[in-house]
């Protein structure tokens, strides 16, 4: 029997329900990294038998957004060689209940439009031929559509988060002063270090971030955090930094176990590289003793991001139909496309689901940071 989850105090007095969780404090705050990778491994695999040990979450959804273009080099952290491949990205709505009542975060909600207005993106489009960009550029996000299909509304949604703000742009999703955002009644739960950082870029990440993706909004609107967080039942947000400095992941307890989110890799063949049909990665992952292969596009805390991927791995369950692999779905998922034929990862998970999404009156809860 594991040690039950322990929540802490609000993170936010408007949101009572989401608590501060201080399971991995200590196992992060070990001084030597050798030492702090086996730390965060450990308590990892404790959290996560604290989580399958206790209630699933009422409800989680994955909603496809763009289709976008990437360097293999990165993907694969070099294992690999060609210039791009094609990422799924994805957006999960999760639902939690608590005291009776029900609540909605969106994680990952990515403006496709906004998106593109990131350095790395606006220097790709001058390389890409003008069909395959027509074929591949920005998009309206599908998931106001998607929500509606639920019963749902843009202004049903209560806690809107990311699991870092690589091409991010929040003025359209959150709003400002002038205009309203896509999600009026949200508030944004946002690292507190990395929501600094955002202000005096490294070097490294200015390719990847948009310099004004955060002007103008209300500060009533933002959340700063600096804990792990317990979402509601069956739902935790865990620090996993060095994708960049605040980087998370969402962890969730389905009826096909425990699964996590976020973009550290870019498919399951990152988690257990040797078992991966991509001869490349599985030859570099033994070559080098690596157990996990990185996403690489910004690489000022690769070592960081190493042991965050190992905490990943302890606390999900492995896919049952194919136990070499674990239930780890990237936020942007490599899948195969015919302009990168030759990249074809072990397995897609394609999405997660699980329960059944309930339509709800507008939340009052965060009415007053509107």
């Amino acid at each position: 029997m594991s040690t039950p989850l322990q929540p802490g105090n609000p993170v936010d007095p408007r949101l009572p329900w989401i608590r501060k969780l201080h399971h991995m404090d200590a196992a992060w705050a070990t001084s030597l990294a050798g030492e702090r990778a086996s730390a965060v491994e450990a308590a990892g695999r404790k959290l996560g038998d604290a989580l399958r040990e206790g209630p699933t979450v009422r409800s989680v959804h994955s909603i496809d957004g763009q289709i976008t273009p990437y360097p293999i080099r990165f993907a694969y952290n070099g294992a690999i060689g060609g210039n791009l491949l094609f990422m799924q990205n994805r957006a999960l709505l999760v639902q939690v209940e608590h005291a009776g009542r029900l609540y909605n975060v969106l994680f990952n909600p990515t403006d496709p439009v906004a998106s593109a207005e990131a350095p790395y993106f606006r220097r790709l489009r001058a390389t890409l031929p003008d069909a395959l960009y027509k074929l591949l550029g920005p998009k309206p996000s599908k998931i106001p559509a998607a929500l509606a299909q639920w019963g749902l509304r843009c202004e049903d949604i209560d806690v809107v988060c990311f699991d870092h703000f690589h091409v991010q742009d929040l003025r359209p999703i959150i709003g400002t002063a002038d205009t309203p955002g896509t999600y009026p009644n949200a508030l944004l739960l946002a690292p507190k270090v990395e929501w600094e950082d955002w202000d005096h870029l490294h070097p490294l990440q200015r390719a990847f971030f948009i310099d004004e993706g955060k002007a103008g909004l209300d500060p009533q609107r933002v959340v700063l955090t600096e804990n792990d967080l317990l979402l509601g039942p069956g739902a935790v947000l865990l620090r996993t930094p060095g994708h960049t400095s605040g980087n998370q992941t969402i962890f969730l307890h389905t009826d096909t176990g425990v699964w996590g989110s976020s973009e550290n890799g870019t498919s399951a063949d990152c988690w257990t590289p040797q078992a991966s049909r991509l001869k490349a990665l599985r030859k570099t992952a033994h070559y080098y003793g690596a157990d996990v292969i990185l996403n690489t596009n910004t690489p000022e805390l690769f070592g960081e991001q190493y042991i965050s991927m190992l905490l990943e791995r302890a606390v999900v369950d492995r896919v049952a139909s194919a136990p070499d692999f674990v239930q780890m779905l990237p936020s942007s998922e490599v899948t195969w496309h015919v302009a990168a034929p030759h990249i074809r990862p072990s397995m897609v998970h394609g999405g997660l689901a699980h329960g059944r999404v309930a339509a709800r009156e507008p939340a009052a809860a965060t009415a007053a940071a509107a």
